[in-house]
């Protein structure tokens, strides 16, 4: 399914690094998004779910692009994000978007996001 997937273009050590900083990335997604859901009802936190998926697919091309500077040559520096369009993101969500390892891990991603929106349980208030 992702033999032409551009991940295999890359050398060992940049698929590595690529994956390296893909699960530090997706970590930190889940800490901050989980930090954020501690006080906060089942919607509040499907809504704070929601808002970190769309930050992720907006602000992670340009990590990526930066790490993509660090081991090709030639590449211009330039802004690469742009808000994503809601079809590209429930696309991502519901796999029906490109069929590549990128995309696929991304739409993993949100139903992580959603299953701990879901099981997270409320903090409770602090003692006075």
């Amino acid at each position: 399914m992702y033999e032409d997937d551009s991940f295999f273009t890359l050398t060992i050590g940049g698929q590595i690094g690529l994956l390296m900083l893909s699960a530090t990335l997706a970590l930190l997604t889940l800490w901050a998004a989980r930090r954020v859901m501690r006080r906060n009802s089942v919607l509040g936190r499907l809504a704070t779910a929601l808002v970190a998926f769309a930050l992720f697919v907006w602000l992670s091309p340009q990590v990526y692009y930066a790490y993509y500077l660090m081991i090709f040559d030639g590449l211009p520096l330039q802004w690469v994000i742009g808000w994503p369009a809601l079809r590209d993101v429930v696309d991502l969500a519901t796999f029906t978007g490109p069929a590549n390892m990128s995309a696929h891990s991304q739409g993993l991603l949100f139903w992580v996001l959603i299953g701990l929106a879901i099981r997270a349980p409320k903090a409770p208030a602090p003692q006075r």
